[in-house]
């Protein structure tokens, strides 16, 4: 759900922003202030605190995101997080519970919306 306010794809149902918009520390915002330098640091926590409503404010900072490899940075750990949840469900008896469980995963990994 995190990448989806990072997303310009109209599709997702989700304006893009929201996220900001409502202070919201996401991981791709995490991974970006820990790639950032003092001065990225201190704009992104500033729009974040004071200037969450000003979309050309939010739109850099989602822009920052991007250049920083936060969306990429945030797939690689929304797949191992899927893999080990596999794995795990793997060691489960073959059952219902257990094709349902498999099909929240791959559910919540491969939604558009």
């Amino acid at each position: 759900d995190d990448l989806f306010d990072y997303n310009n794809d109209n599709s997702i149902g989700k304006p893009t922003g929201i996220d900001i918009k409502e202070q919201k520390m996401t991981l791709p915002l995490i991974y970006t202030l820990s790639k950032a330098n003092k001065k990225q640091k201190k704009f992104i926590i500033n729009t974040l605190k004071n200037h969450n409503t000003n979309p050309d404010r939010v739109a850099e900072v989602i822009e920052m995101v991007h250049r920083s490899g936060g969306i990429e940075y945030t797939v690689e750990k929304m797949k191992e997080y899927q893999q080990k949840a596999l794995s795990i469900l793997k060691e489960m008896e073959q059952n219902q519970a257990r094709n349902s469980l498999e099909q929240l995963v791959n559910y919540v990994i491969e939604r558009k919306k």
